[in-house]
């Protein structure tokens, strides 16, 4: 019977797993703090391009239309795509991010999946598809995109229509005809209500009652609500979405919307029938599609091993910005919990940075 071969691992200091904004913030600041790419650190990335998430975003979101996109440390975005807010998102901003990597010549190496991490003394074994690496600590930066979240209801598997997700939605023009229930109280759902009720019907139906915030929403108001989201983390609570806090704001597109009676929401059903949905007064609707708008979950499967969880399924997080995991100092999470939004990705990866380069002693 012969014996398994054995596979070398990769000695390297850090390895950060993901590539979109939090991934790339972290690894701009490693380098400004005197690590080599490629060598002191190495990025890992499963996506096929750069862009992060934003490669998969549907084709009619435009930089008109997202949330507050927010340029990456030492390049702005601007020279690439911001003279024109016509463009497709998802062909802008992967152009930004693989020209961002160039730049600053990151030695992003991709496709590379890591399948799992686990704890080997005073280092750190990451197993992925394009081999094995050895680290004395770790970046996350996996983000949510992979973690697409629907919530489980009676009679789900008996409905005769078609149901998907946000991340599944390309086009409007695919449901004409078809009488559309939109589940969600975010702005990705807002985004697709506005889209859909333009060519087709729709119902909206979300979880409790939208919270709208009328009025400019400034760098300051930001800041408080990711600290009401790190509040959560800290004390090792499952995060909530920072639009949680912060309210969906009243757009002339909400206006819009108003005008056009397709704002008009129904509490959440109690139950998925064949035809459509019931709610526990006895009251029916009948759909064809059922399109949750009910976000992602970090991705941290690849973390099991290293049980960084408590029972309350969080993580207590520590350091500046809540990104050092308090079981284990060499692990920090950067696109988790405050820092799983534009407005909080980039200062987080430069704390990552530098918080683990001095735990790890390798800065002055």
């Amino acid at each position: 019977m012969s014996s398994p071969a054995l596979r070398a691992a990769l000695k390297t200091d850090i390895v950060v797993i993901g590539a979109g904004q939090a991934g790339l913030s972290s690894a701009y600041h490693l380098k400004k703090l005197g690590l080599t790419p490629g060598t002191d650190f190495v990025v890992l990335d499963q996506a096929p391009h750069p862009g992060g998430a934003w490669q998969f975003r549907w084709p009619s979101l435009t930089l008109s239309t997202v949330n507050r996109v927010h340029d990456l440390p030492g390049l702005g975005f601007a020279a690439f795509a911001g003279q024109d807010e016509t463009v497709k998102a998802s062909v802008a901003v992967p152009h930004y991010f693989a020209a961002y990597e160039d730049h600053f010549d990151l030695k992003v190496l991709r496709p590379a999946v890591v399948s799992v991490v686990c704890d080997r003394g005073d280092r750190l074994r990451v197993e992925s598809d394009r081999g094995l690496f050895s680290a004395r600590g770790i970046i996350n930066a996996t983000g949510t995109w992979e973690n697409p979240y629907i919530p489980t209801y009676p009679g789900a598997d008996t409905f005769q229509g078609r149901t998907l997700h946000t991340r599944d939605f390309k086009s409007a023009q695919d449901f004409v005809g078809k009488h559309v229930l939109i589940v969600g109280g975010g702005i990705s759902a807002i985004q697709l209500l506005d889209q859909i009720s333009r060519v087709t019907r729709t119902t909206w139906v979300t979880r409790t009652p939208p919270r709208w915030r009328e009025g400019p929403f400034d760098e300051d108001a930001g800041r408080q609500a990711v600290a009401l989201v790190e509040e959560r983390v800290r004390a090792g609570l499952p995060p909530r979405a920072v639009v949680s806090v912060t309210g969906l704001p009243v757009t002339p597109t909400v206006v819009s919307m108003r005008e056009r009676g397709v704002l008009e929401r129904l509490p959440m059903f109690t139950e998925i029938t064949p035809e459509g949905v019931r709610w526990d007064d006895g009251r029916t609707r009948a759909v064809d599609v059922i399109l949750w708008c009910t976000g992602f979950r970090s991705a941290l499967d690849h973390l099991a091993p290293l049980g960084l969880r408590e029972e309350s399924g969080g993580i207590v997080m520590t350091g500046r910005l809540a990104t050092q995991v308090e079981k284990d100092p060499r692990i920090h999470l950067v696109g988790y919990g405050p820092s799983a939004s534009t407005i909080g990705a980039n200062r987080a990866g430069a704390a990552a940075a530098r918080e683990l380069t001095d735990y790890l002693k390798l800065t002055a």
